[in-house]
């Protein structure tokens, strides 16, 4: 009798599993190991067409080698046009552009069509086999190459006879001269043809009974890289460079002076549990919830009238659509004269002025947005309506929503009164003033004539709000009376409190979310859309 039919049943039922647990391992060892083969082939296979020696035609076409991206030679970046800038006054003139490869379509083996993305702007390119100019090897390196990939295309401008449905630019290029300068992987974690995709183009499809793919936001913001090439993401965040610019611009001038205040401060600028809280040296510290306190400072050191774009810290606890823990804030802060209704005017000339630049300025963009996330243009006046807390309550109870009388409005009742604002005035964006004193901040000026009201206000895009701000307390006792009341320890902000001992005037400011303006302002539904890399309670990375 063999060994084998004398073993131990339990002993080989043992040994039959780890060996099926082996074999398994080792077969998906190999799959790995098949498919990396698989792609540094089809690499080799691409590189040795660049380099082919029995091509009399090699030199036009190819992979550049890194040496020649290392700064190596100094050269005239005019000799490349522009893509947005490809139009018919070109027609038979040779160009250069350097792109993506949006999309490759071969077409037999002598032709193959390109599309080449350059910051939003496409245009078609012809790489067609012919005698002298294009090998049938070019042709096929054209075909070969990976979407996203960034290329040199040199050749001949045309205008063909029918409209060009697939690119920007109705022109096309006969293409002389490819180079590949960066190869993008054969497989992109996410399709731009997907991420580009709309709920309506998804929702017909479904009824038309067919399947699309949707990439949810998770997945877009895992591999945001990608997803902020669609077009509707480059719209997005060139609007909001257009806000801060155009916040920047107003406020220069009107006399601003643009200030940089620190993130790492003592204690907490405005208070409550919203803080990040950190240690310094041994020292408690945090990260700033605003500028508020060294705008006031400014102020106190005579600049009369500041603002900051900078980043603004918040330790939120909920995954919301509207809330952040880390986004950009537009802040100001200005002397007053006799009424903080002074600071309210700014708002409303620098805002009117902004949303006419936007509508003036990027058209092309809110196109671009729109086509994805379809929505109306804001409705706003050439004078901003203003409605006292008490006005705004009132507008509310008549259409029987309650709200305390010296409460806060939350998301749902911010949403109906814009709704009502939005019937009676016809206006998404407008002021609301004179809140209750106790649900502001502790460095909030009471009113004069009623200590449970305070002169201050916030102001709402469709129904949500946007802006918080007031006229503040100059006066340090008082000051230190209210930090106190509001349950923060007043030597944390000594010397904020101190600035104001050297004589301090009258003033107010307000702070803006430029990520919510955008969000807003484009009728967005999250403001991860508006954030280039969000950091919210769930995510820090990418």
């Amino acid at each position: 009798m063999s060994s084998s039919e004398s073993q131990d049943p339990a002993v080989a039922a043992s040994e039959a599993q780890i060996s099926k647990k082996a074999a398994k391992k080792e077969a998906a060892k190999q799959d790995k190991l098949r498919r990396r083969q698989e792609i540094a082939a089809a690499s080799a296979a691409t590189a040795n067409l660049s380099v082919d020696e029995a091509d009399p035609l090699a030199a036009n076409y190819g992979d550049v080698p890194l040496v020649e991206l290392q700064s190596k030679t100094p050269t005239d970046v005019g000799e490349w046009t522009r893509v947005e800038a490809l139009g018919a006054a070109l027609e038979n003139k040779t160009v250069l552009i350097r792109g993506r490869a949006q999309t490759i379509r071969p077409v037999g083996k002598k032709m193959a069509f390109l599309v080449i993305r350059e910051h939003g702007y496409t245009v078609q390119c012809l790489v067609q086999a012919q005698p002298d100019t294009v090998s049938p090897q070019m042709v096929k390196f054209a075909a070969a190459l990976n979407r996203e990939s960034i290329v040199d295309v040199e050749g001949l401008v045309s205008i063909p006879a029918a409209p060009i449905k697939g690119a920007t630019q109705q022109v096309e290029i006969q293409v002389r001269k490819l180079y590949c300068i960066s190869r993008a992987v054969p497989t992109l974690p996410i399709n731009l043809e997907d991420a580009a995709r709309s709920e309506v183009e998804i929702e017909k499809a479904v009824q038309a009974g067919e399947q699309l793919v949707r990439v949810n936001q998770d997945t877009r913001l895992n591999f945001r890289v990608l997803d902020v090439r669609t077009p509707a993401n480059q719209g997005i965040f060139r609007v909001q460079s257009h806000v801060a610019n155009a916040f920047r611009q107003f406020l220069l001038s009107e006399g601003f002076c643009e200030i940089h205040t620190p993130k790492l401060i003592a204690g907490s600028s405005e208070g409550g549990a919203s803080v990040f809280r950190l240690d310094y040296k041994g020292q408690p510290a945090c990260l700033a919830q605003s500028p508020q306190l060294h705008k006031q400072m400014s102020i106190c050191g005579d600049f009369g009238r500041v603002f900051e774009i900078g980043p603004v810290f918040r330790a939120e606890d909920s995954y919301t659509h509207r809330h952040l823990c880390e986004f950009t804030g537009l802040d100001v802060e200005m002397e007053i004269k006799k009424h903080y209704f002074e600071v309210m005017d700014v708002v409303d000339r620098l805002f009117v002025a902004m949303f006419d630049s936007l509508n003036q300025h990027c058209k092309k963009d809110l196109e671009a947005v729109g086509s994805q996330y379809p929505f109306e243009p804001l409705k706003y006046l050439r004078n901003t309506l203003r409605l006292t807390y008490e006005e705004g309550i009132q507008m509310l109870k008549d259409v029987g929503v309650e709200i305390e009388p010296f409460g806060d409005l939350n998301t749902e009742a911010e949403r109906k009164l814009g709704q009502l604002v939005l019937e009676k005035y016809g206006t998404e964006f407008y002021i609301l003033h004179r809140y209750p004193l106790a649900v502001r901040p502790f460095y909030t000026m009471p009113c004069y004539d009623n200590p449970s009201y305070s002169n201050s206000f916030d102001v709402f895009i469709r129904g949500e709000e946007i802006i918080s701000g007031a006229q503040r307390v100059h006066v340090p006792e008082f000051l230190e009376q209210r930090a106190a009341a509001c349950g923060i320890d007043v030597k944390t902000i000594s010397t904020y409190i101190d600035s104001f001992r050297y004589g301090a005037p009258p003033h107010g400011g307000f702070g803006v979310g430029l990520e919510r303006v955008v969000m807003l302002f484009c009728g967005l539904n999250n403001i991860r859309k508006t954030s280039l890399f969000p950091r919210d309670p769930l995510r820090i990375a990418p």
